[in-house]
C-alpha cells in the first residue's frame, strides 16, 4: 500500500496496435474489497479503456490520491468501514475539484439513489450490473466535458458583455462629450452664416446667394443633428430618479406637448386604462411622445387613428401603441431602431432618424424589450415594462 493508496497500473500484455484506440482514463476508486475493485477495473478495460487506477479506503488516502493522481473520475462503494462513500463528495468540494463520481454498490434502493444524486453523485452502478458501468463513465465523462465548455462559454460570454459594456460606455461619454463641445463653434457659424446671409443677400451674384443659403441650412441641420445625439446620449446618464408614475397621466402629457400636431393632422388618440409603473417620468412621456409623433409624422391620407393599449403578462406589462399610417416593410423591422437610421429622405419626412433608437435605449435600460409589427394599415409598436412594486412593499424591503 502506498501513501495515496493502491496503484493498478495498466495492463502491459495486451498488444500495441489493440492499444492505440484505447481511452486512456485515470480512476480513483474507493473501494475495500480488491475482489471487487479488480471486477470494476476489467469491466473498463474490457470496454476499451486503458485503465490507471488507484484503490484506496477511507478518507486521508482519498484526499492525498486526489492531490497526486489527479483522478478524471472516481468510483465509490457506497458503505465502507468506517467512512460512507458519499462522504468523498464533501472532500471533493473542499478541494474546489469537479469531478465526476459514480457509486458502485452491491445494493442500493432507489429512494437512497435519488437522494446520494441530489446531494452530488453523478450515477450509480450495481455490482451486479458492471456491464452498465463502461456507459455510464462514458456519460458523466462527455457531461463533465460539456460543462466546461458552457461554463467556458459564459466565461468567454461574459467577458465579451463586459467588453462590450465598457466600449458603449466609452462611446457614450465621447458622443456626450463630443456632442456637447461641438455646440459652441456650431452656433458661431449658424449665427455668422445667418448674419452672412441677411447683410449680403442680394447684393452678391447668385451663385454666392445659394452657396451662403446652403452654408447655413448644414450649419442648421447640423445643431438639430447634434443635440439629437445630445438626447440620446443623455438617456440613462444620470442616476435613476425612478418613481411610480400613473401611465394615463403620461398619455396626457403627451397630448398636450403634441396639441399642435395633433389639431393639424386631425389625428384621434384613444386610450385604454394604463397601469401605473415604476419608471423615469421624463423618460416615459419621452417614449410615448416619440412613438405617438411618429404615428402623426408617417400618416397616410386619412387622419390619425392611434391606440395605445396594454395588459398584463406575468411580470410584465406589454403596451402596444397602433396607427393607420403608412406602415413599415417587415425587413425593415430591426433597422428603424438603429440610431440615425432613415426609411425616407428628408424631403418626404422630417428628421434625423434618432426617436426610435432613444426609445429603444429607454426600455431596455428599464429591462424591456421593444418591437414593431406589420399590420394591415399602419404598423404596431410594442414594448415590455417590468411591473412596478407596490409602494408598501418597497417601504417594507427598504
Amino acid at each position: 500500500m502506498s501513501g495515496g493508496g493502491t496503484q493498478i497500473a495498466k495492463q502491459s500484455s495486451v498488444p500495441n496496435n489493440a492499444t492505440e484506440n484505447k481511452t486512456k482514463l485515470r480512476v480513483l476508486l474507493l473501494e475495500d474489497s480488491s475482489l471487487d475493485a479488480e471486477l470494476v477495473l476489467r469491466q473498463l478495460r474490457k470496454d476499451n479503456f486503458e485503465v490507471s487506477a488507484v484503490v484506496v479506503q477511507d478518507e486521508i488516502r482519498f484526499a492525498e490520491a486526489l492531490r497526486n493522481h489527479c483522478p478524471e473520475i472516481v468510483l465509490a462503494d457506497y458503505n465502507l468501514p468506517g467512512w460512507r462513500g458519499m462522504e468523498a463528495l464533501k472532500v471533493l468540494r473542499a478541494q474546489g475539484l469537479d469531478i465526476p463520481m459514480i457509486l458502485v454498490s452491491g445494493a442500493l434502493g432507489d429512494v437512497v439513489a435519488v437522494e446520494c444524486i441530489k446531494q452530488g453523485a453523478t450515477d450509480y452502478v450495481l455490482k451486479d450490473t458492471l456491464a452498465r458501468l463502461p456507459i455510464v463513465v462514458r456519460r458523466a465523462l462527455q457531461e463533465k466535458h460539456e460543462h466546461k465548455l458552457r461554463q467556458q462559454a459564459e466565461k468567454d460570454l461574459a467577458a465579451k458583455m463586459g467588453e462590450l459594456a465598457r466600449s458603449n460606455a466609452d462611446l457614450e461619454q465621447f458622443a456626450y462629450v463630443a456632442s456637447h463641445d461641438l455646440q459652441e463653434p456650431l452656433r458661431m457659424v449658424a449665427s455668422y452664416t445667418q448674419l452672412l446671409s441677411e447683410r449680403y443677400s442680394g447684393k452678391l451674384d447668385e451663385d454666392a446667394d445659394k452657396f451662403i443659403g446652403y452654408a447655413r441650412e448644414g450649419a442648421l441641420r447640423m445643431q438639430v443633428l447634434i443635440q439629437d445625439l445630445l438626447a440620446f446620449s443623455r438617456v440613462g446618464r444620470k442616476e435613476d430618479v425612478s418613481t411610480s408614475v400613473d401611465g394615463n397621466s403620461v398619455i396626457e402629457d403627451v397630448r398636450h406637448a403634441l396639441a399642435s400636431a395633433i389639431q393639424e393632422s386631425g389625428a384621434v388618440i384613444t386610450s385604454a386604462s394604463l397601469p401605473t409603473v415604476r419608471a423615469d417620468r421624463t423618460q416615459l412621456v419621452q417614449l410615448f411622445q416619440n412613438l405617438i409623433g411618429n404615428a402623426i409624422k408617417f400618416r397616410g391620407s386619412n387622419p390619425p387613428q392611434i391606440s395605445v393599449r396594454t395588459e398584463k403578462q406575468d411580470d410584465r406589462w406589454l403596451f402596444s401603441v397602433s396607427d393607420n399610417g403608412i406602415g413599415i416593410a417587415p425587413e425593415d423591422a430591426q433597422n428603424i431602431f438603429v440610431i440615425f437610421q432613415r426609411l425616407h429622405g428628408r424631403a418626404e419626412y422630417p428628421g434625423n432618424g434618432i426617436g426610435l433608437a432613444i426609445c429603444k435605449k429607454i426600455v431596455e435600460r428599464c429591462g424591456g424589450k421593444i418591437w414593431v409589427e406589420s399590420q394591415a394599415a399602419g404598423s404596431c409598436f410594442r414594448f415590455t415594462w417590468p411591473i412596478a412594486v407596490p409602494e408598501k412593499a418597497e417601504a417594507a424591503h427598504a
